[in-house]
């Protein structure tokens, strides 16, 4: 199954990071771009993995003003690199997919398969940290079986969301489904779209 494979991938990222745990380390992917698929879903829960403690760092009461404007700019540049990866990962399946036939009542989902990834991959951090309260030994143990509650759903969450992205693939595959993918169209960061920035020219 493909989520398999994700969920290793993005259990791996998460660990590699918090051996260092700091948003400015290096970067290094240990899957070559010839095995595209791992090494498009290692980029992109790194992605999701820093900008996950960008935002535990911009919310520090006592941020100093200046660098929490450098943060909200790094934090803007991390949504356009993960938005990028989910593309990247969509165009992966395009091309997977692409001599299948859809059937004639073949039906489009919600959500093309990237962003289902993207959803599994934050999923990944939300475990990960939650376990880290729910067994944070300085914790209250309510604090502890509270969090302990909350990790047995997001544990559910991730059999069901693994479930519903593999499903949507193999209909995808067998052309029960299709998927069509809309570049993004934002426009808060195009001088052209944005008032402010065009103001600016």
């Amino acid at each position: 199954m493909f989520t398999n494979k994700a969920n290793k991938i993005f259990q791996d990222v998460i660990e590699k990071y918090h051996i260092i745990n700091t948003v400015d380390q290096p970067f290094e992917n240990p899957y070559p771009e010839s095995s595209l698929i791992e090494h498009l879903l290692y980029r992109k829960c790194w992605i999701d993995t820093v900008q996950w403690h960008y935002e535990d760092i911009i919310r520090d009461p006592q941020i100093d003003p200046v660098a929490a404007l450098t943060l909200k700019r790094q934090i803007d540049a991390s949504n356009q690199d993960r938005t990028d990866m989910v593309e990247y990962i969509d165009s992966y399946f395009l091309e997977q997919y692409k001599h299948v036939t859809p059937k004639e009542n073949a039906t489009i989902n919600t959500e093309s398969p990237a962003w289902g990834v993207d959803r599994l991959s934050i999923l990944a951090l939300k475990i990960y940290h939650m376990n880290e309260e729910a067994t944070r030994v300085n914790a209250s143990a309510e604090h502890r079986a509270a969090c302990q509650k909350k990790l047995d759903i997001l544990l559910e969450q991730r059999v069901d969301l693994s479930t519903a992205i593999d499903t949507l693939l193999k209909d995808i595959e067998n052309g029960d489904k299709y998927m069509k993918v809309y570049k993004q169209m934002k426009m808060y960061n195009d001088d052209e779209l944005n008032p402010v920035l065009r103001g600016q020219k």
